[in-house]
This record gives structure tokens, C-alpha cells and sequence, in this order.
């Protein structure tokens, strides 16, 4: 009824009736972490609103949370959010939410938290590094109490903006910029420094921390250490560096540019403690960061330097498909941690639940069907995501997503789209 969950009962009919059996019927998964028609200098992620969240839903997203990062320095932030709203409205496939991205800590930008959140935006993107984004340690105090006097959530790439400089400069002395030195100018030491300093600030702050994309063993330790200890601190990690490791970059050619991404996807004693920081509760939520260039016309810019390739992956439509394969299928995740991680907390933690992520009367009807014994091979020809290559080419799959519904309304049934209009709506946090 007016696109929510009327009733959860036996043997229930309605005007239209779809049959699960034999499947798993979950709520409409939650991608915390996106990047669609985000610009990068004179390019742009290769997904426009329109192909970034079809490709969501046939992957069974049915919510995104993106960001609004200012066009320029001192732009107001609404000034901001009013632009990134207008680029959705009307063009996403799925509901969708954003983060802010805070750039400064002057008094001016600090003042405007309080009316972002009453915007509907609780949740505040902080850097630790890059040109225009980095936050030295006073200003990133000043943010989080900022933030946390205003009642909000603070979100931080975490990587050493020193350790990094430094790494790049004697790569660069040495003359060692070829595709295979690239995990070296971002070394995963530069990710623990950032998160220990991270979650110390935040701490003090008192503010609840959120530490996004997190790839590292012992940055996963930290968050599982910080938490123990009472803190409200939490972690997201990604498909990317529970499955792939840096042998896919270390090859002799530029293939690997395929698979650069920041941070850098790691080793597989990374993988195998990041799957068991997930089981354990140590890691929250896996987002994908999805964050699409194009192998041809962008990421081979870096042909004759890492430093020039568009860094970043494709990946908002192989999430539950690649969690429930080599987690649940392998005994790494539980059924419902697979849930738990994919939709329910991350619609918990930034305040969409239970509107999102669960399956209870009241709330809207965003339901996926999932075939759980549908095995099938990866290829990029049979993704719909608005870029020319997969980094998970090949690998099996033990499921797939069957159907999506948006709000009762079906979006996605059997490999193929059946909405009839684009109802994506704005989702305030």
C-alpha cells in the first residue's frame, strides 16, 4: 500500500502475485558508498545517473548514498547540494541519499553543519589526504567537533597525507613510475598511521567516526580495538579488497591499471582478515565505492606514469552476487550477516531504517529476490554499469539477483529491466 509493506504473513494475495520458491527473498540492498558522474579534473566517472543505478538495481540496490563535494572553494554547502540534487532528480533508477564532503574547517563552513543536516544530510566526508581535500590534524579536530556538537557522522579516507608524499617523491627520484610501482606510493602503512590518528581524534571529539573503504588487516584491528573500548567507531570495507589482491597489478603489462584503486587493493592475508573482521563484527557494512573509468580514453592517461591513471573501480552491480558467492557459499558470512552487511546496517547506521533495509510492515517495499543455486561466469557483456571492462572478469558466481522492487514497484525480473518510469526519490538522513 502507497509503495510500503502492508502485511508479512502465510498465504497472502494481492492484485499481482510473484513466486519465490526456491529463492531468497532479502530487503533492497544499501550501497553506503558511491561515486556516479563524480568529476575528476577534466574527466568524469563514466556512469551517469541514469546507467550508475540501473546497473544498482539489476545488481539489487535499491538505495545509494553518493556525495555532494563543493564545486569550488567557499561554495556554500547547500549551494552545493542544490547542484549534486539537481543531477539525480528525475534521472536516478533508485532511491538515493548523500554524504557531505567538508574541504575546510574555516568558521564559515563550520557554521553551515547544522542547516546541512537539517537538509537531510547527517553524514560529513573528511580526507586525510589529496590537493583540496586534505584536512591537516587541527582542522580535522575542528571538523569533528563541529560535527559532533551538531549530531552528525563524520566519514574518513583514511591514508597518511605525509607517508604518501614521501612514498610518491622517492618512486618519482628513482624513476620507478610504471604501473607496477603504483601499490608502493601508497603503502598500507600510510592507511594504519591515518586510522590510529583518525580514531584517536574522533575519540577526543567525541564524535561517532565511520572509516570508509577500509583494506588493511591491521586498520580492520584498530576499528575492532577502538570499538572493544567503547568508542562509536565503525568500518566499511569493499568487494575489491575482500577478493582481489596486488599480484592483479604487479603484472608486466598495463592491464593492471584495471585494478588501481585508493587505497590500493592489498595482499590475501589482507583479504582473509577483512573477511573475518566482517563475520566478527569488527567491520559494519561493505560498501563498493564504486568509482567507474573507462580502461580506454581514462585510465590509460597513465600510461607513461601511475601518477596520471584515473584511480578507482566499477562494481555497484556485483555486490550481493560476489558477498553471497565467496561469503555465504564459502562459510565466511552467515545468510544473515550477508544481509546485515549489504542492507540492513548501513540503512541502520545513516538513519534510513527501518524505512530501508528491512523487510517489516511500514516499511517501503524494496524487495529482491535472489536465486541462490543460479551458477553463472562474470563478463563485462552481460553488465549493464556504463564502463568498458569488469575487474572481476571471469570469476564464477553462485547466485544472482532474480528480481528488484522499488517501493512495490518492479524495477528488474529475470535479467531484464520492466520499470516504466524513473521513480528514484531523494532519501533524507
Amino acid at each position: 500500500m502507497g509503495g510500503k509493506i502492508a502485511e508479512l504473513a502465510p498465504d497472502l494475495a494481492g492484485k499481482e502475485q510473484l513466486s519465490a520458491s526456491g529463492m531468497l527473498v532479502i530487503p533492497g540492498a544499501v550501497d553506503p558508498h558511491v561515486h556516479i558522474q563524480m568529476p575528476v579534473g577534466p574527466i568524469s566517472t563514466s556512469d551517469t545517473w541514469e546507467s550508475g543505478t540501473r546497473a544498482a538495481a539489476f545488481g539489487g540496490t535499491t538505495t545509494v548514498i553518493d556525495f555532494v563535494e563543493p564545486s569550488y572553494p567557499g561554495q556554500p554547502l547547500l549551494d552545493a547540494f542544490a547542484e549534486r540534487f539537481t543531477q539525480a532528480q528525475g534521472r536516478s533508477a533508485v532511491d538515493f541519499a548523500f554524504h557531505m564532503t567538508l574541504c575546510s574547517a574555516d568558521d564559515i563552513t563550520l557554521r553551515q553543519v547544522p542547516d546541512v543536516i537539517e537538509a537531510g544530510m547527517s553524514s560529513f566526508k573528511l580526507y586525510t589526504t589529496y590537493p583540496g581535500f586534505h584536512l591537516a590534524d587541527p582542522d580535522l579536530l575542528a571538523t569533528f567537533q563541529a560535527v559532533a556538537r551538531a549530531g552528525g557522522v563524520a566519514l574518513v579516507h583514511c591514508e597518511s597525507d605525509a607517508i604518501l608524499q614521501n612514498a610518491t617523491r622517492r618512486l618519482q627520484q628513482a624513476g620507478r613510475l610504471r604501473l607496477v610501482d603504483f601499490p608502493a606510493s601508497r603503502p598500507a602503512i600510510a592507511e594504519k598511521e591515518a586510522v590510529d590518528r583518525v580514531l584517536s581524534l574522533a575519540d577526543f571529539a567525541q564524535v561517532p567516526v565511520y572509516i570508509v573503504h577500509v583494506s588493511t588487516a591491521s586498520a580492520a584491528e584498530a576499528i575492532s580495538r577502538a570499538r572493544l573500548a567503547g568508542q562509536q567507531a565503525w568500518g566499511e570495507t569493499c568487494p575489491q579488497y575482500l577478493l582481489l589482491d596486488d599480484r592483479l597489478i604487479k603484472t608486466a603489462d598495463f592491464n593492471g591499471a584495471k585494478f588501481t584503486c585508493c587505497p590500493p587493493i592489498r595482499t590475501p592475508n589482507d583479504n582473509q582478515a577483512l573477511w573475518d573482521a566482517l563475520a566478527e563484527g569488527g567491520l559494519l557494512t561493505v560498501g563498493t565505492d564504486h568509482c567507474p573509468f573507462n580502461y580506454v580514453g581514462q585510465k590509460d592517461r597513465g600510461l607513461n606514469s601511475f601518477m596520471d591513471i584515473p584511480t578507482g573501480l566499477p562494481g555497484i552491480e556485483l555486490r550481493l552476487a560476489l558477498l553471497y558467492t565467496y561469503g555465504v557459499k564459502r562459510g565466511k558470512l552467515s545468510l544473515e550477516q550477508w544481509v546485515d552487511c549489504c542492507c540492513t546496517a548501513p540503512a541502520r547506521f545513516f538513519r534510513l531504517h527501518p524505512q530501508k533495509g528491512d523487510l517489516v510492515p511500514g516499511a517501503d517495499a524494496d524487495i529482491v529476490i535472489f536465486a541462490p543455486d543460479h551458477p553463472s561466469t562474470i563478463t563485462h557483456s552481460v553488465l549493464h554499469e556504463e564502463v568498458d571492462y569488469t575487474p572481476y572478469e571471469g570469476m564464477p558466481l553462485d547466485g544472482m539477483v532474480r528480481t528488484t522492487i522499488l517501493r512495490g514497484q518492479p524495477l528488474v525480473h529475470e535479467g531484464k529491466w520492466i520499470g516504466d518510469q524513473v521513480i528514484g526519490r531523494f532519501l533524507r538522513c
